[in-house]
């Protein structure tokens, strides 16, 4: 697979990452979640952040976001030269599909940090007195920005709450309590990022037994009797 492949792997993965965005952003109002197909277990729930992958965050402050679209920024230039590298290299095509979607979900959500305070008229946003992001009401139109470049919050929908129940009263601490599994809500860069490191990581853990194994086969020489 040679680069101009990967290229347009990643690009294609980020066009479905912005289109599918971009479709919840215009058409869900904050908050708003649909059933998809009916099933409770699979939803779409509208949501943005302000941090990293699945809501994490480093700090709530204008800085903390401008630091972590930095960081992105870094992440994606570093990631095209990985890429790049590992096609030199001529490592497998899986190796290179996986870096692909690492570097195409990390793209996607900077394209959501750096761009979106600046071509939509509403998202969540930091409001220093009380200093802390606040949601907003309606939904949102292209428009003037609600935030200024580096800002823009990233776009979350997909939502699988595949168990969603109640701690038995019996358990210290957790009698009583919600408890739902997978309860972050992510989008397709995220989806992206995580497969491409887990199977990444796969290909790795197999390719280390197969040189074990191959180490363990090979026989020693033994001096003559």
């Amino acid at each position: 697979m040679k680069y101009k492949h990967i290229l347009f792997l990643v690009f294609l993965i980020i066009l479905i990452d912005q289109l599918i965005k971009i479709y919840v952003k215009l058409n869900f109002h904050y908050g708003d979640s649909i059933n998809v197909m009916g099933l409770k277990w699979f939803q779409l729930y509208f949501i943005e952040n302000s941090g990293m992958a699945f809501g994490m965050k480093i700090m709530d402050s204008t800085m903390g976001k401008v630091i972590l679209t930095l960081f992105r920024l870094f992440a994606v230039g570093f990631g095209f030269y990985w890429v790049k590298n590992l096609v030199k290299r001529g490592v497998s095509n899986g190796v290179k599909i996986c870096a692909a979607m690492i570097l195409a979900g990390a793209a996607g959500n900077l394209i959501d940090s750096m761009f979106y305070g600046l071509i939509f008229d509403k998202g969540l946003a930091y409001d220093p007195a009380i200093k802390d992001y606040v949601s907003y009401l309606g939904q949102a139109q292209f428009g003037k920005g609600y935030s200024g470049l580096l800002h823009g919050s990233v776009v979350d929908m997909f939502y699988f709450p595949v168990i969603d129940t109640q701690w038995p009263q019996w358990i210290p601490g957790l009698g009583g309590k919600r408890f739902t599994f997978f309860d972050p809500i992510f989008n397709f860069a995220d989806a992206s990022i995580s497969l491409g490191v887990i199977i990444l990581l796969l290909f790795q853990q197999k390719s280390q037994k197969g040189e074990l194994n191959k180490k363990t086969e090979t026989p020693t020489l033994s001096d003559p009797a």
